[in-house]
């Protein structure tokens, strides 16, 4: 069993880590307090080659997969979460048009991601269907050679900021079973009809846009249906088996950047005369995060690894995700708590990844539903 990573890994790993701590902090504190998405880090990320790295070469993309993928973002969001998310999830939702568009939406909106020409959103979640994904209600009607789509989303990354979103909708009302009813649909987030309005007030990641989106009889072709009409959940399904990885990894990353915070501060800060890393309970606990930490970064690294040489594990997904949320949750904690008083003014970093540590127990699968995935494969 190999655990080294290979030249071209570790290039992508190293190139991450570099551009975050040379292009994140004169932004992070930022756009955290004003809530702006940092397009400047987004462009300079594009022009790196650290966003779209999974999209094949033919398309303009590096052609990467999910270990260079998990490598980057843990990198990245080991130094700033939402500023991380300005890079890896402007492809969000664009993943589906890899695993299963056509060939003209591959080359018509594939190459625009890694160039820096647009961004892309998933419109999934509605008010009353977060987790319940076959209850999404937004409906698409063929009209013509058309889809007219009436409905609403929330909790929309890159909402307001996107050129393209990928929208779930429900096509096929009268089949027998809901998660036959709805398709995935490419939508320019321009067209007439389309409102969308930030969400405020976010508890972190206050650097990534969020949105609400309302469609009011908004017309898209019908050639912008992503796949076979009705198989919408499927492929959703299999969107988030996969995109569990990319959101373990942050969590990781963050777990890593707190922990390196706290080692910092520890070895600087002198209480009764001596530094707090010479106190030996202060020692324990760090070695406990440092454990987690090896802990959630063996588990992700082994389901990219799968994903990668075909053997994507929802199970192992799940567990990777719900333990390097949970990770994140506890390290950040943990780091907090030895910055003391400092730790909860936003002069000091730990706050903001204390605060953006909690979206990783929440979005992309909150942890009770990585839980039943893990669950029901144990039978």
């Amino acid at each position: 069993m190999d655990f080294e990573l290979s030249e071209e890994q570790k290039a992508f790993q190293s190139l991450a880590y570099k551009f975050a701590l040379k292009e994140f902090p004169p932004f992070a504190q930022e756009c955290d307090r004003e809530e702006k998405y940092p397009r400047e880090v987004w462009q300079k990320a594009c022009e790196a080659g650290l966003v779209g790295i999974a999209i094949p070469e033919e398309y303009g993309g590096p052609g990467a997969g999910w270990m260079e993928t998990a490598l980057i973002t843990e990198q990245l969001s080991r130094i700033d979460l939402g500023l991380g998310l300005a890079a890896v999830a402007a492809t969000f939702g664009a993943e589906n048009i890899i695993n299963y568009g056509s060939e003209e939406q591959k080359k018509t909106y594939l190459p625009l991601l890694p160039a820096g020409k647009a961004i892309f959103a998933g419109a999934y979640t509605e008010p009353n269907a977060g987790s319940d994904v076959a209850g999404t209600s937004t409906r698409a009607v063929k009209d013509g050679s058309d889809y007219v789509i009436n409905g609403s989303k929330t909790f929309i990354t890159n909402g307001t900021i996107c050129d393209y979103m990928v929208a779930l909708c429900v096509t096929n009302p009268e089949a027998p079973k809901k998660t036959q009813r709805h398709s995935l649909i490419i939508v320019d987030a321009k067209s007439p009809g389309i409102t969308r309005m930030k969400i405020h007030g976010k508890m972190g990641i206050r650097a990534s846009d969020t949105a609400e989106i309302t469609f009011e009889d908004v017309r898209v072709p019908q050639k912008n249906l992503v796949g076979k009409e009705g198989n919408g959940f499927y492929q959703l399904m299999h969107f988030f088996d996969q995109t569990r990885i990319m959101v373990a990894s942050q969590g990781l990353g963050l777990a890593q950047g707190a922990l390196d915070l706290a080692l910092k501060y520890v070895q600087e800060r002198k209480t009764f005369g001596i530094p707090l890393a010479a106190n030996q309970a202060i020692q324990f606990q760090l070695a406990e995060m440092a454990t987690r930490i090896e802990l959630a970064r063996n588990i992700i690294y082994k389901a990219a690894w799968k994903a990668d040489n075909g053997q994507l594990d929802p199970a192992l997904n799940a567990m990777a995700k719900f333990y390097a949320g949970e990770t994140a949750v506890w390290v950040t904690d943990k780091a907090l708590q030895m910055h003391g008083g400092y730790g909860y003014i936003d002069e000091y970093d730990i706050q903001r990844f204390y605060r953006d540590a909690k979206i990783l127990e929440i979005y992309e699968g909150a942890k009770e539903i990585e839980k039943i995935t893990i669950a029901k494969r144990l039978f």
